[in-house]
């Protein structure tokens, strides 16, 4: 059971350091699973909220189920940066999704963060989601999105350096990593492009997808 103990770290405990451009894998799969272990981090006026990613989804170059699957438009331009900017968009009429684009610029392709296991800033992701049920905060690509306070106005920023949006590192190893198919999706649905830190409470899914 997911505890406030167990998550609770504040941002001083923390030892982040930012992630650069060079140190992400230059191909859609293999920064997915780079990802795992590694953090999200928001600087806002109420302070640092933070997350350590424990789930992720791939959706590669010619992904029939990926928004850069149609090509270049306005709304999924920053799917096609060089990685490591913040693809942001609306989903189902009510959350805002969270991607890192994952390819060379002009190459379309990105990596959903799905989940987060909660590290700074709890209190505030409490607020922003009108939840105190830990385990919920961040399990799920929209919940994260809110209890981090990302929005449009992220959509491609770049997460590499000291923005107030950013993705870090603690330089720790994540536990042992899970592959699966990806989650609610009809197109390409067969291919094994979900990874997860596999026992860590906060992912999302099935138990049937985190064996």
């Amino acid at each position: 059971m997911a505890t406030r103990k167990a998550a609770s770290h504040n941002s001083g405990e923390l030892r982040l350091r930012p992630l650069r451009r060079a140190a992400l894998p230059a191909a859609t799969r293999a920064l997915a699973r780079f990802l795992i272990g590694k953090y999200v981090v928001h600087d806002v006026p109420q302070g640092r909220l933070c997350g350590r990613i424990v789930e992720t989804e791939a959706y590669p170059p010619g992904d029939a189920a990926g928004h850069a699957y149609i090509g270049e438009t306005r709304r999924n331009r920053a799917l096609f940066l060089r990685r490591g900017h913040a693809y942001v968009y609306f989903a189902y009429g009510s959350s805002y999704l969270l991607n890192v684009s994952s390819e060379s610029r002009g190459v379309g392709a990105g990596v959903l963060i799905r989940a987060l296991e909660p590290r700074a800033g709890i209190a505030e992701m409490e607020r922003r989601r009108g939840s105190k049920r830990l385990r919920d905060l961040t399990r799920g690509p929209g919940r994260l999105a809110e209890a981090l306070g990302v929005d449009l106005r992220q959509n491609g920023v770049d997460l590499c350096g000291h923005g107030t949006l950013r993705l870090a590192s603690d330089g720790r190893k994540p536990g042992a990593i899970g592959r699966s198919v990806r989650i609610g999706i009809t197109k390409d649905a067969h291919r094994l492009l979900r990874f997860y830190e596999r026992g860590n409470p906060y992912v999302s899914g099935s138990r049937r997808l985190n064996h």
